[in-house]
């Protein structure tokens, strides 16, 4: 156990100065000044071996850089990959860390390469490893040549062709790297009987390039900002678990939604609703693959008892998720608790139902075949729409507060029986009886769902859709009506609904979720506040498009881009008082959102289709049936 460290000093990182590096099984934070802070293994929800991201540098990190150089002279991704290249410049040289996860081997495994660029570089490095969230020192020893780290059976491997020494349970070296020469590392993690990773650092590094670039490569969308596209396709899916084909929400838990609060949550599972919206993102540039992957864990995991369906699973599918605090970790930022698990797992939010038929409905509009069993889940999942559409919820923002009627929920209520409505029309022709009562009486539910949005989700003294039926508050939820098609694109209660929004739920053009508290008491259940929502404000583009005002949509596209740091991530929030980024790293939410408004606003620019599951013109014939 982690018993005798001396104290040191938390992180001083913020958010933004973090980049990423996978292998879709779990993913590393690489900082500005060259140290891996934050990494679990061997997969996205498994205990960390670096959290010096919740704490600080006695808590587990890799640091790797010039002697007494604390931030890299610039950094970026080589182009169309994950492979992050970080350089510094001293008084007497240049030098170049190359940091990259390999997708293809066999085992978990972080490569890092120095190159001498200019001169002599003297460096330095101190790879701590501390299993178990930082509560386990592991065992260090030499085998196979090799430098391993031991703890019960999870072994790391270090593998460099510089000298260690082992120093308080980890290995420092000091080195000096001159122009044209270069010093490897590789640090692979293994479990059961001891066995030595398979690549070197030159093969793993050529092998992860070709990876990347070939991925890219198979992108169908060559619109406006496309290098930005790909590069937010890059993180999307390396927050893909290739093994099983589940998509997590974030790479990081407990990462604040504002400094020094409590809003700090585990985001390393697998939320269906998030996972739709970016496999949306994957559909509209050709990445079928993905789509299949999600889809077919998603009938995997929850087939056997769809009526069970939970809102987030594991990466594994499994659904027991109990949320603990590691009370040892004093967070980023001084923000407590640190939190692992999420006990959002067991709310009931009713929206999931339809974002999952919808996105099932879209990947086979898109020419992806159906999976064994899809049917008989699309069947369950519209039962659960039927019996239990008209109860209240905890709503897709996961409120620990009353259950409410949220429009929001609603809204997706009627996506699922109108999806299911249009799957039975494209085969009117094959209709038996059943069929034929089965779609007379959807076509009635889904009106009699609009209805009663338009009469109790919209506040005729707010002249809005609100969050919840009859209340006054504003929630951006209701932004991605035109998205599904629940509305047309000049529909006044929209336009008005747009309007109200971006007058009285932004900050500096920015959309927050809803408003937090109401005369200083908090409405969600959760104390503290929160800054604006990336995601959030990506609908709000897609909403300015949808109801004619491309130039709006594209200016707020633009500066949402410039949100990114500097090699290319989004986090889950913005404070743009501070100008810092808040909130779980980098977000499958916001990167969804950069492509699909991308896309909707590259295809009315250059007047290209766009993607029918990305039109808000599907409800064509069905305007009359809501507000």
């Amino acid at each position: 156990m982690d018993e005798g460290f001396a104290p040191q000093h938390t992180t001083a990182l913020r958010i933004e100065d973090y980049a990423l590096i996978g292998d879709m099984r779990t993913a590393a934070l690489v900082g500005i000044d060259g140290a891996i802070d934050w990494l679990s293994l061997p997969r996205f929800d498994s205990p960390s071996i670096f959290a010096t991201l919740l704490g600080g540098t006695r808590h587990g990190q890799w640091s790797l850089a010039p002697i007494n150089r604390a931030r890299c002279s610039q950094r970026h991704y080589r182009p169309d990959t994950l492979i992050l290249e970080t350089e510094w410049t001293t008084g007497s040289g240049a030098v170049r860390v190359t940091d990259l996860m390999v997708p293809d081997s066999s085992d978990p495994m972080v490569v890092r390469v120095v190159d001498g660029l200019v001169g002599s570089v003297a460096m330095h490095t101190h790879l701590a490893p501390r299993l178990g969230y930082a509560k386990v020192v592991p065992v260090l020893r030499s085998d196979h040549g090799l430098l391993l780290a031991s703890a019960g059976d999870e072994l790391l491997w270090l593998g460099t062709d510089t000298a260690v020494t082992e120093v308080d349970g980890s290995w420092d070296g000091d080195f000096t790297v001159t122009a044209g020469e270069r010093i490897t590392f590789t640090l692979t993690y293994t479990t059961g009987e001891p066995h030595p990773p398979a690549l070197d650092a030159g093969e793993a590094l050529a092998s992860t390039h070709t990876f990347w670039t070939e991925w890219v490569g198979r992108s169908t969308y060559t619109g406006p900002w496309v290098a930005e596209v790909n590069q937010s396709l890059v993180i999307l899916k390396a927050l893909t678990h290739a093994p099983t084909g589940s998509i997590v929400a974030a790479a990081t838990t407990s990462l604040p939604e504002q400094l020094g609060g409590s809003r700090n949550w585990d985001y390393r599972y697998s939320w269906l609703r998030d996972a739709a919206f970016t496999a949306h993102a994957f559909l509209a540039t050709g990445h079928m693959e993905e789509v299949g992957a999600w889809r077919d864990w998603l009938v995997r995991t929850i087939i056997d008892n769809p009526c069970a369906m939970q809102i987030m699973y594991a990466v594994d599918g499994a659904p027991q998720l109990p949320e603990r605090t590691l009370d040892w970790l004093p967070g980023h930022g001084g923000s407590t608790p640190v939190r692992v698990g999420n006990d959002a797992a067991t709310q009931q939010q009713n929206d999931v139902w339809g974002e999952v038929l919808d996105i099932l409905w879209s990947a086979r509009d898109a020419g992806l075949p159906d999976a064994a069993d899809q049917e008989k889940l699309e069947r369950a999942l519209l039962e659960q729409i039927e019996a239990h559409w008209q109860e209240p919820d905890n709503g897709l923002w996961e409120v620990r507060g009353p259950r409410r009627h949220f429009a929001h929920s609603k809204l997706l209520s009627w996506v699922g029986v109108d999806r299911a409505v249009r799957r039975l029309e494209q085969h009117r022709d094959q209709h038996h009886d059943q069929d034929t009562r089965q779609l007379a009486r959807l076509v009635t539910l889904r009106s009699t769902i609009a209805d009663q949005i338009a009469d109790r989700g919209y506040h005729p003294g707010r002249a809005a859709f609100t969050q919840s039926y009859g209340s006054p508050r504003l929630d951006a939820a209701v932004l991605l009506m035109p998205r599904y098609g629940f509305v047309a694109a000049d529909d006044a209660c929209l336009v008005s609904t747009v309007e109200a929004i971006q007058r009285e739920l932004t900050e500096d053009g920015l959309v927050q979720r809803y408003a937090v508290t109401d005369h200083g008491h908090n409405i969600d259940g959760v104390a503290g506040g929160e800054g604006t929502f990336l995601a959030t404000s990506f609908w709000l583009a897609d909403a300015l498009q949808a109801i004619g005002r491309t130039g709006e949509a594209v200016a707020l596209l633009e500066r949402l881009l410039t949100l990114r740091n500097d090699v290319g991530l989004l986090s889950e929030e913005y404070d743009p008082r501070a100008g810092r980024h808040l909130g779980n790293t980098p977000q499958a939410l916001s990167h969804a959102g950069l492509v699909s408004t991308a896309v909707t606003l590259g295809a009315a620019l250059t007047r290209a289709p766009r993607p029918a599951h990305l039109r808000s013109d599907l409800r064509s014939d069905q305007h009359d049936e809501a507000a």
